[in-house]
């Protein structure tokens, strides 16, 4: 019995013969591989996406660049910089344009005249066009005390000549308001008073603080010499 089992697994060990186990890969994908193609595809879609949106941001700039509106940095501002000094000249002159409505209100009143309100805004509506006007060619925008005044003129006489100008125009309409109101009936000094009272503070902020005080000190010389008083 147990010669019989030998000779059997004798036989059957020559009919089967040893081998080394399969070391190969698989020969189909697997799961980590199809998990690899999504993601690189993945990768692909999110490139092109990246690549898509470079374009667009490059034409959108080529864009602004043509219009005008794009700036050196990247950065696209709201407004250019002719249309801001527009706006500043606007808020400036707005705020004359109430003080003088409030002188016109104020000279009415202390020669106890009936406001006719109408006339008033009509009044502060042409003050406003002119004062617009004036700002917008003679103040000098922010960060460029050398803007062109007189064109051809060298920038470094640009400053000069607007300090120059309102230096003028401060002493002139300063004495001229005090001459109109000592000398001039009311209808005069109504109607000439606020305006000029208006140009002559908005001169002397114009001013550097030193040629600001001088303007002042010549209306108070002038006051004083010329025998006017104040009302």
């Amino acid at each position: 019995m147990v010669k019989t089992r030998k000779e059997k697994m004798a036989g059957g060990s020559s009919s089967s013969k040893l081998r080394q186990p399969d070391r190969s890969g698989p020969s189909e994908k697997t799961l980590l591989d199809i998990a690899d193609e999504h993601n690189h595809l993945f990768r692909q879609a999110a490139e092109r996406e990246k690549e898509i949106a470079e374009q667009d941001g490059t034409a959108d700039s080529k864009h602004d660049d043509e219009d005008g509106s794009g700036s050196d940095d990247g950065q696209v501002p709201v407004l250019s910089a002719g249309a801001e000094r527009v706006l500043e000249a606007a808020l400036w002159t707005v705020t004359i344009a109430m003080l003088h409505f409030t002188f016109d209100v104020l000279v009415q009143n202390q020669y106890g005249r009936e406001i006719d309100w109408s006339s008033v805004f009509i009044r502060t509506a042409r003050a406003w066009g002119v004062f617009l006007f004036l700002f917008y060619f003679l103040h000098a925008p922010p960060f460029e005390a050398n803007a062109t005044l007189v064109p051809g003129l060298p920038r470094r006489y640009q400053r000069p000549l607007r300090q120059a100008t309102f230096l003028a125009t401060s002493v002139a309409a300063g004495c001229y308001l005090i001459h109109i109101t000592n000398t001039y009936g009311y209808l005069a000094t109504m109607k000439q008073a606020p305006p000029l009272g208006c140009l002559w503070l908005w001169a002397v902020v114009e001013l550097d603080l030193v040629w600001g005080c001088a303007s002042l000190l010549i209306a108070a010389l002038f006051l004083q010499l010329g025998g006017y008083d104040l009302k």
